[in-house]
């Protein structure tokens, strides 16, 4: 074994030699102030595709991004082939903060999070009224994503000429949400898809639903230049739908109105990872009598300071109610 001495020079230092060639390893990594900026459109097996200038690019995840994943409706930065033509791919090396997200979890003990959308701007919470029957518990699950992901819901109810709106609406008149009601002649004839596009303009809107609901027929309503999704159909035995969308799609509205953004269906919205002190910023009236609440507070406690708020008359009742019936539904299963 070698020994250095303390007064070693240089021509005592072995250096292993570089039989590659190439440069050795750094972690200075370029800032890249030239990248363009793009909006994701969708994610297949770790491609994405990216409007860039009006142009839809095919790009992958830089490496230097690590773990941190794009999804649709991110705000990326993108270098590389920007053409946007056939078997050309970019590269996303950043990805811009979000003003908004929204995720769930398969159930409420999964630990994984699954990110749905980014930096939408409302989530549109499909629900048929009747075939298959609604479920106002997948209701409050979606309602709860989206008061703690920053999204601003909005209800639209399908199939109105089978079952009248009027419960569901009730259940939900006091926590203000707007709503559409739509059945499936308007959907023929034009008349529910402008109602509905009033609700959309300027926004970028998730839509979500368990399938049969109707959402993917809506939004091929909304944005009739892409038909790509087909129309599945309802099984008269279970009374679920068949899922038609695999994947999150954004699509452009009309005139450059909006965006849509397509997901999936859903059977299930696990609340996991919901934080439910955030739930409270969704009702202004409540919020400032959470001030004498105790530490750690749930708000469906004896010692909470939200009763005391209520009786005092700065709240309705009603909305206590509503928000402690939103708080609980993360201990209730979707069936419920």
């Amino acid at each position: 074994m070698r020994r250095y001495s303390k007064n070693t020079d240089e021509d005592d230092i072995r250096q292993r030699p570089n039989r590659k060639g190439n440069r050795p390893r750094t972690n200075i990594r370029p800032k890249h102030e030239d990248a363009a900026e793009g909006m994701v459109l969708t994610v297949d097996r770790g491609r994405l595709t990216v409007l860039i200038d009006d142009i839809p690019v095919t790009a992958m995840k830089a490496r230097e991004l690590g773990r941190k994943a794009a999804v649709v409706g991110d705000r990326v930065s993108v270098v590389g082939d920007l053409s946007g033509k056939k078997d050309t791919l970019a590269r996303i090396v950043r990805i811009e903060p979000r003003s908004s997200l929204l995720r769930r979890t398969a159930d409420d003990d999964d630990p994984y999070e699954r990110v749905v959308v980014a930096n939408a701007d409302q989530l549109a919470i499909v629900t048929a009224l009747a075939d298959p029957e609604p479920r106002p518990r997948m209701i409050d699950r979606c309602l709860v994503a989206a008061f703690d992901g920053g999204l601003t819901p909005l209800l639209v109810l399908t199939k109105s000429d089978l079952a009248p709106p009027d419960k569901l609406l009730e259940l939900y008149g006091d926590l203000d949400i707007p709503y559409v009601v739509t059945s499936r002649e308007e959907l023929e004839n034009g008349t529910a898809v402008a109602r509905v596009r009033e609700q959309l303009d300027g926004k970028i809107t998730a839509f979500v639903g368990h399938s049969g609901v109707g959402k993917t027929t809506l939004v091929n309503a909304l944005v009739p230049q892409d038909q790509r999704r087909s129309t599945g159909h309802v099984n008269a035995v279970t009374g679920r739908g068949r899922h038609t969308t695999t994947s999150a799609l954004a699509l452009p509205l009309s005139d450059d109105a909006g965006w849509v953004v397509d997901t999936p269906g859903v059977r299930s919205f696990g609340l996991h990872h919901v934080d439910p002190s955030r739930v409270i910023h969704a009702f202004p009236d409540l919020e400032p009598g959470t001030e004498n609440c105790p530490r750690a507070c749930s708000h469906d406690e004896p010692e909470c300071a939200l009763d005391a708020w209520v009786e005092e008359g700065h709240a309705d009742p009603a909305r206590l109610y509503s928000l402690r019936r939103l708080l609980a539904t993360r201990e209730r299963r979707d069936g419920d």
